[in-house]
């Protein structure tokens, strides 16, 4: 029997960055994943690989309509399917091996297998049990579907299966209009799907800025998705190769349908603790069947501990590394901190949206007075120059003090831009702050200075 500082259940984003950190800190530390590769659901068929399709379907769509203007003429490349999907496991295969190697340098031990907890301050992997002083639980997410739709990976689809499929559908339809389904939404109907999504709520990416919700929309209908918002699913069935999606809508009882080659289920993500023998234990959870932790993310049983999916909060690879170092520090005899008041949110479409902090609706319910600064892209001349002059920055401010208490961008390179941001609001900065700060010329984040000058006495190229 193995004896250990501490054992992590999972080795995600979270998990194998808590592993590193806890290593780094001197504790004698093991890991347990069942998967064949390391780096969890982000790694091998989350975050990754669809990031890999979204550059390689954005590369195509700028060979077929933007090329030309730029004086580079000639045939639109082809698609082939199976070499641009060897193109996603190939990126796949260098992360995943890239922490193998940071495991072995850290000599951090891999107990391949699935873990069961049988009592406190053991973990059974196999038929082996190792003893461990901590224990923390990182085993993260899986699909959730909805009430008459059962994914089967075929045709009816996780984000899993849409990352495998064997050809282009002709017709996708999504259910769902949050991240996973608006991303992968992108990547097909870029290789020429005709998809359509459809949405319970009445805006796409619910929670998040209305004036991101409603550009965000414009901009994916122009091009090619399709929208249909207030509708109810009640079933998604599949025939002979090809599903048909039964929905109403608010406004009508009445059913209807849709035909489709292949549905994808993109109605968010539960946490899987399945096997891992909680009940047992006594481990308390939450109503949504979360582990339920307090401040120093520990469970109710002595040396257990949870952190990313598992737990409350936003199901996000950074929020579940930045509590995998944190936990780290507090098994170390430190003192672990992560600010869940900026934790950036990011779509990787093209454009990119990202949005940190409150949003103007949650801050007027709140009863805070605001300030908005906003900037709009065509303003721009380094996105005009890339064809990207479509979205905008805005920042809000508490107007009384200039704090800035959010921001959402939707535009190139959001997704790197967010975090200016992110640091201001981490060091409590007003928007005359980021508005005193020189910003090299030509740049998307000049568009972030003229956001925060529209908070004060106005933008300069607006």
């Amino acid at each position: 029997m193995a004896s250990y500082d501490v054992i992590i259940i999972g080795a995600g984003p979270g998990g194998y960055v808590s592993a590193i950190r806890c290593a780094q800190l001197g504790l004698k530390t093991a890991v347990v994943e069942g998967r064949e590769t390391l780096g969890g659901t982000c790694l091998n068929i989350g975050c990754i690989p669809s990031k890999a399709m979204l550059h390689a379907t954005h590369m195509l769509h700028e060979a077929e309509h933007n090329f030309a203007s730029m004086g580079l003429k000639g045939k639109s490349p082809s698609v082939d399917w199976k070499q641009m999907l060897a193109y996603k496991d190939d990126v796949v295969g260098q992360n995943t091996g890239g922490i193998e190697f940071l495991f072995k340098k850290n000599k951090i031990d891999w107990l391949k297998g699935w873990a069961t907890i049988p009592e406190a301050g053991k973990v059974k992997v196999g038929d082996e049990v190792h003893e461990a002083k901590n224990i923390v639980i990182a085993s993260g997410s899986e699909p959730a579907s909805i009430p008459g739709v059962e994914i089967d990976e075929k045709t009816i689809v996780s984000s899993t299966g849409a990352l495998e499929l064997g050809k282009v559908p002709k017709k996708l339809v999504v259910i769902g209009a949050g991240v996973i389904g608006l991303e992968l939404g992108s990547v097909y109907a870029r290789l020429g799907s005709e998809v359509t999504v459809v949405e319970y709520m009445d805006a796409i990416t619910p929670g998040m800025d209305a004036d991101v919700q409603r550009t965000f929309k414009r901009i994916l209908e122009k091009q090619g998705l399709s929208f249909i918002m207030g509708a109810a699913v009640q079933s998604a069935k599949p025939g002979k190769g090809k599903a048909t999606v039964t929905y109403k809508t608010k406004k009508s009882d009445t059913e209807e349908t849709l035909d489709a080659d292949i549905v994808l289920v993109a109605t968010g993500r539960k946490p899987f603790v399945e096997g891992l023998g909680l009940d047992k234990l006594g481990v308390e959870m939450t109503k949504r069947g979360q582990i339920a932790t307090d401040e120093h993310w520990a469970t109710n049983v002595k040396g257990l501990y949870a952190i990313g999916d598992v737990i409350e909060g936003p199901m996000l690879a950074h929020k579940a590394e930045d509590e995998g170092m944190a936990v780290a520090e507090v098994l170390a005899g430190k003192h672990g901190h992560v600010n869940y008041g900026v934790i950036p949110g990011v779509v990787y479409t093209t454009p990119e949206v990202a949005t940190v902090g409150k949003t103007e609706a949650q801050l007027k319910e709140e009863g805070v007075k605001t300030k908005v600064g906003k900037f709009m892209f065509m303003g721009n001349a380094r996105a005009k120059a890339v064809h990207q002059g479509e979205g905008f920055v805005k920042i809000i401010t508490d107007a009384a003090t200039d704090r800035i208490l959010g921001a959402a961008i939707i535009g190139p390179a959001a997704g790197d831009m967010i975090h200016e941001l992110c640091v201001a609001m981490e060091f409590g900065a007003s928007a005359e702050d980021i508005a005193l700060t020189c910003h090299a010329h030509p740049t998307y984040s000049e568009a972030v200075r003229e956001a925060a000058l529209a908070c004060g006495d106005g933008a300069i190229h607006a």
